[in-house]
């Protein structure tokens, strides 16, 4: 029998490869997806998308959304508080349910810090896309037809003219050297709008673009589908 599980969903590429990936495996049932939304600017936290489109993409997945409320600029214990909350929230809704997965590929430190989080909460954490060739990922998640669109760029990392742009292969072609195809080392963050995983895409227009902190490049993505629901 299969086991439930959430999904630790950014709105992003990786988010979406590991929901696939889930999906295709037997042993797992996927209950829903846990974001992270940054509650006086109604976005997903880190990557800045409007909260509107997060749940559009839950619709779209057709899996129940719990999300984990931040205030701006959380600190840690104001995190794990939420997310803690946001895990119970879930698991009172299924029987059973105590594992999440994320999209993590290779950074140790985050993966370490999680597991010991889920840990002191009862959960355990799953990595399914763990340890793979970042390049292979990129092509593959190109390759099976997802749509995703870069919604913020690290102008340390990358030149904020990537932002905004679509995650295909001219853009994987014009990343410089050193700057890994999946993002891993926060050179971008990705929202994904469609593919094989939607059950119908998610028209978005790129609106205003804004530079945070003198250095986050962010665009401001809206739903412009005609069965979006008004804001």
């Amino acid at each position: 029998m299969s086991r439930p599980l959430l999904v630790a969903w950014s709105g992003g590429k990786d988010a979406a490869q590991a929901l696939e990936r889930l999906r295709a495996d037997p042993a797992w049932r996927v209950a829903g997806l846990l974001t992270s939304v940054t509650v006086p600017y109604d976005r997903i936290s880190i990557h800045g998308v409007r909260r509107s489109i997060l749940h559009a993409q839950a619709r779209a997945l057709g899996l129940p959304l719990f999300e984990a409320e931040l205030p701006v600029q959380a600190d840690n214990a104001t995190y794990e508080a939420s997310f803690a909350a946001a895990l119970a929230q879930a698991s009172a809704s299924e029987p059973g349910l105590d594992a999440i997965a994320f999209g993590d590929l290779f950074l140790a430190d985050v993966r370490a810090y999680r597991e010991a989080l889920l840990a002191r909460l009862g959960w355990h954490g799953v990595f399914p896309l763990w340890g793979e060739d970042t390049r292979r990922l990129a092509q593959a998640f190109i390759a099976r037809g997802h749509r995703a669109i870069l919604c913020c760029v690290d102008t340390r990392q990358l030149d904020a003219t990537f932002c905004g742009r679509d995650y295909d292969a001219a853009l994987l072609a014009d990343l410089p050297a050193g700057c890994d195809p999946c993002g891993e080392n926060g050179e971008f963050h990705t929202c994904v709008h469609g593919g094989p995983l939607f059950a119908q895409p998610i028209e978005l227009a790129r609106g205003e673009h804004v530079l945070r902190e003198q250095r986050f490049a962010y665009v401001d993505l809206v739903d412009t589908s005609s069965t979006s629901p008004p804001r």
